[in-house]
């Protein structure tokens, strides 16, 4: 499961590190220390222009998504609130997702995510949820392998209309390794520099060799601590969210 994310880089910043060719300015996101499921992301994808005076070549461009992916068949949007992550094991196989994964694939930068756990609460003798911050230790952005789709809306008349078309993607999510397992079961699905580019080629179809780039993450690169939560009201989002707090020893 990945609820929540971090994605505070600069789109100048990801065209440079994703080697990025295709970037529209009217398209610059604020940095966000909160990412909630419906909110606009930065997504990595491999596409051919559709703009008057383009060549008609494949370029990786940098888009902003709706997190929540609405397959192209849906009937209404709210469908993508569900749809926010897709599972590895099989996403090749569901009906909402095994097009995007041989048609339409992404990456989508993050700082890092987070995650809740259970904990015994002293102070009141219940339960709580914690929330922790899970990021690479080097501190380098990571790459989320995520999909991506194309949903018409059918309230707007015109094809040409800005409105017309939203573009939608989900997180792929695998079992949790390293210091994410001792808090969640499940993990966004992080994919290594080497992986991105037949991650992102179009004309990478084969649904087999595709499965074969989500190998679950090596162990030792990743940390979590704990934070305030403030994070779990969407209304939150500044720097301060990342700091560092106590939690009650655990039995």
């Amino acid at each position: 499961m990945c609820g929540r994310y971090v994605a505070t880089r600069s789109p100048e910043d990801l065209v440079q590190l994703f080697q990025v060719t295709d970037w529209r300015a009217e398209e610059r996101l604020e940095p966000s220390w909160n990412v909630a499921p419906t909110d606009q992301v930065y997504g990595v994808l491999e596409r051919r222009p559709r703009r008057d005076g383009d060549d008609g070549e494949v370029r990786r461009q940098l888009r902003a998504l709706r997190w929540g992916l609405v397959p192209s068949w849906a009937d209404d949007l709210k469908i993508g609130a569900r749809l926010i992550n897709a599972r590895v094991e099989t996403v090749h196989e569901k009906p909402a997702f095994r097009r995007a994964f041989v048609k339409r694939r992404c990456l989508l930068p993050a700082d890092g995510f987070y995650e809740w756990r259970r904990i015994d609460d002293p102070a009141t003798g219940r339960k709580r949820k914690q929330p922790y911050f899970i990021h690479a230790e080097d501190e380098e952005v990571m790459a989320l392998a995520g999909l991506y789709e194309y949903w018409r809306n059918p309230d707007v008349e015109r094809d040409d209309d800005s409105a017309a078309w939203l573009i939608t993607c989900t997180i792929i999510t695998t079992e949790a390794t390293d210091a994410a397992g001792r808090i969640h079961p499940r993990m966004p699905l992080a994919l290594t520099p080497d992986h991105y580019d037949a991650w992102l080629d179009p004309a990478h179809q084969d649904p087999d060799r595709l499965r074969a780039l989500l190998t679950t993450p090596a162990g030792g690169h990743l940390d979590a601590r704990p934070v305030s939560p403030a994070v779990n009201n969407v209304r939150n989002n500044g720097p301060e969210l990342l700091e560092e707090v106590e939690v009650p020893e655990q039995p």
